[in-house]
């Protein structure tokens, strides 16, 4: 009888001859690597293929497919879209109720903007900032609760609907409490309140949610998308004392042109114009409804995809408005849905009243005007 010294260590099976898929993966007849090799050890008994959970094999064989990078690309997406998201919430409820005390109990509650329309009052005041561009603009006035409102904007909004109609800043109307006075003196003569109240006496429109534009903070929002692309007509403005006191100086011929920031925010003040003496109230409250018409657009556009983030953030920073977070989020998407809304302007008479130049309405067309923006 042989003594263990004797025997074979090992005993070696060999298996049969490989297929084609085993061989193009480089495995050859034989011991080598073979699924189907066994070794027998006298001592420590037969040793089993490893597996790929055991220690040393865990990732093996992952390979990057096309569809693993699909897959991966998407991931990425879906969490910068929700990242964004996050951070438009946070901001937005940061500077929830905002508005000065009396506002909201001039507002109405409305339904869901993703599908019942809403009355919204967007107010853009000419008050300056204390600080940086503007701020040393002669007679320029800082206060808030003193400004006028240079912009007059009612937007209906909302279950696929987007109408908007401006109300010129010179129009003459009745303000309890001080008579006839030019409508952009509400706000400084009652803040916001008063400002609901006579715009609602003047229309008969219930208004459900307000808005008011923080121009100090839209240059920087502005930049976040990209930018803006309007269509103008001659311009030669002069704001914040001109390029040469550290202000703006805009120079644009007939034509497409994309602005950044600052240079949007000059566009939406421009009152004044030399190029184009015809340039009125009205011409001004268009070219801020196209203003907004060409930030819509842009929200879609890769740049400001690349730059969700800064552009979710500051974006709650451009308004003092009622509006939560999700009521805000409701509204950018039902802007999206409703599309550009045309321009539309509150058609007036111009005059003279106690020596200032102002827009005398006409009942019947304030009547039709509001009915087209509730009914299209």
């Amino acid at each position: 009888m042989r003594s263990d010294l004797e025997q074979r260590p090992y005993n070696v099976y060999r298996s049969g001859p490989r297929g084609l898929k085993e061989r193009l993966r480089g495995q050859e007849d034989g011991v080598a690597a073979a699924p189907e090799y066994r070794r027998y050890s006298a001592r420590r008994g037969p040793r089993l293929p490893r597996l790929p959970w055991r220690r040393g094999d865990r990732g093996k064989g992952r390979r990057f497919t096309f569809k693993r990078v699909i897959l991966y690309v998407l991931l990425a997406l879906v969490a910068w879209v929700a990242l964004s998201f996050v951070l438009f919430l946070i901001s937005a409820q940061t500077r929830a109720g905002n508005l000065p005390a009396g506002a909201q109990s001039q507002l109405t509650s409305g339904g869901p903007m993703l599908t019942s329309a809403n009355t919204i009052l967007v107010l853009g005041l000419d008050n300056r900032p204390t600080t940086g561009l503007g701020s040393k603009e002669p007679g320029a006035n800082h206060s808030e609760a003193h400004a006028a409102t240079d912009t007059i904007l009612l937007w209906r909004l909302g279950g696929g609907v987007s109408r908007r109609l401006s109300i010129p800043r010179d129009t003459l109307v009745n303000i309890p409490g001080a008579g006839l006075q030019k409508i952009n003196a509400a706000w400084a003569i009652g803040g916001p309140a008063l400002t609901l109240k006579v715009i609602k006496q003047f229309t008969g429109l219930e208004i459900n949610h307000l808005v008011v534009i923080d121009l100090a903070n839209f240059p920087k929002f502005i930049d976040d998308i990209g930018g803006i692309t309007v269509r103008t007509g001659r311009v030669c403005s002069t704001l914040y004392g001109g390029a040469r006191n550290g202000g703006v100086t805009l120079n644009l011929s007939p034509g497409v042109h994309h602005l950044d920031g600052i240079e949007a925010e000059a566009l939406a003040r421009t009152r004044e114009n030399p190029c184009a003496p015809n340039s009125n109230d009205l011409t001004r409250e268009a070219m801020q409804q196209q203003i907004l018409n060409s930030i819509k657009s842009q929200l879609l556009s890769l740049h400001t995809f690349i730059h969700l983030p800064w552009a979710a953030w500051d974006a709650p920073g451009v308004i003092q408005t009622d509006m939560g977070g999700l009521t805000l989020l409701q509204m950018f998407i039902a802007s999206e849905i409703g599309g550009s809304a045309p321009v539309n302007l509150l058609s007036e008479t111009p005059q003279t009243y106690n020596g200032a130049d102002v827009l005398v309405p006409n009942r019947a067309n304030v009547q039709a005007q509001v009915q087209k923006l509730l009914h299209g």
